[in-house]
């Protein structure tokens, strides 16, 4: 090998650094590898919020109206400028044409929109899921690399995709925005902040989507708790958005109104919020993975979340957290009631640590270069 040889990576996503799960996995992973010198990565992006010298950025026009040429306008453009390139690899981080890798950030479309959110196909989701399926199918993909057993499940089912053409890379997270903090001064901020005491046991939401993200079954698994009036206080702590007046008719309705705190969007230092809870909860409806997952074992919480929620792959149960069925509250009650034994709790919350620890965004990023490797024949 030549060892002044760069090989040009084209990393394909319409937003850059912005927010959003997909849009920061794509950051962290790209501007890890970019970091390599034998590789010179230039992003295809419509915006970009992060400028990084190893990198090259490359404005890709949309149109947007009418809605529907949205996808199509996106991939058509950003295939047409990377074919006037020469690039050892594309690899696309949403759907276009033509690509190498193909990182599936969601599941198929179709599915999404009719499974999921339970909605009729308009002109943008037929457009949508035209060029995904033109990808996948016409492509001359390679590699399909899912963030998740259930998206893998999915797509070989919607598409057919040779199982031997796919490998899941979870995404990653930063252990030492965590590690480096003092749990106790922490939890002194928050729970002061909130009027929380230092003996309650916290359990945290986080979430953007009240509805989608089960809010309204987890306040009923702590409802059938505080009914039973054990000697533990119990708090349900929830961080994001959406109808709080509705959440709150709830907790009132479910008889835990005190017990129930809505701490609201918290944008800066969410790793302060992560350190003053005892135990973390996702009973989504449907995520693909669910990032938020990773970032409570990182702060040694052990996790509770549905069988619909792709980030099940890193639970072991019992070990560092538990799977239950979506809407089964009354299970999703027993094991949040199991983890008010706190020597229970700790130990699982020890293993949750563990578990993130072997899930950082450097092990993610040299999953791809290795990827990567296989193309280049380095």
């Amino acid at each position: 090998m030549n060892s002044k040889k760069k090989f040009k990576i084209a990393v394909v996503i319409p937003k850059y650094g912005l927010v959003g799960g997909g849009e920061r996995f794509v950051r962290e992973l790209t501007e890890r590898i970019a970091a390599d010198h034998r590789y010179d990565v230039h992003v295809f992006a419509n915006k970009w919020s992060s400028q990084c010298d190893h990198i090259a950025f490359h404005k890709i026009s949309i149109i947007t109206f009418p809605r529907f040429l949205t996808t199509i306008s996106f991939a058509w453009f950003a295939n047409r400028k990377i074919a006037k390139m020469n690039f050892d690899i594309i690899h696309t981080h949403d759907r276009i044409f033509y690509a190498d890798l193909f990182t599936m950030h969601g599941v198929p479309h179709r599915f999404w929109v009719k499974k999921v959110r339970r909605k009729n196909m308009s002109l943008f989701d037929y457009g949508t899921s035209w060029v995904e399926k033109s990808l996948i199918r016409k492509g001359n993909c390679q590699v399909f690399l899912p963030v998740s057993n259930l998206a893998k499940d999915k797509f070989i089912q919607e598409f057919g995709v040779d199982p031997g053409k796919v490998q899941v890379v979870h995404p990653g997270v930063d252990i030492g925005r965590f590690d480096k903090l003092d749990r106790k001064s922490c939890r002194d901020e928050i729970r002061a902040r909130f009027k929380i005491g230092e003996a309650d046991t916290v359990l945290l939401f986080v979430g953007m989507n009240f509805e989608l993200k089960g809010l309204g079954n987890l306040i009923a698994a702590v409802g059938m708790i505080k009914s039973k009036q054990l000697p533990d206080r119990l708090k349900l702590l929830v961080v994001g958005k959406g109808d709080s007046k509705k959440y709150h008719r709830l907790a009132e309705k479910a008889g835990i109104k005190n017990d129930v705190i809505f701490a609201g969007v918290w944008a800066e230092h969410i790793e302060h919020i992560y350190m003053a809870a005892d135990i973390f909860a996702m009973p989504s409806g449907f995520d693909t993975f669910g990032m938020v997952v990773l970032e409570a074992m990182s702060a040694s919480l052990p996790v509770i979340i549905s069988d619909t929620v792709g980030a099940m792959d890193l639970v072991k149960e019992g070990i560092n957290g538990f799977v239950v069925e979506k809407n089964d509250i009354g299970s999703m009650s027993s094991k949040i009631e199991f983890m008010l034994d706190k020597e229970k709790r700790e130990n699982l919350a020890k293993e949750a640590h563990k578990t993130a620890a072997k899930n950082t965004w450097d092990l993610m990023a040299d999953r791809i270069i290795r990827i990567y490797e296989k193309f280049t024949g380095v």
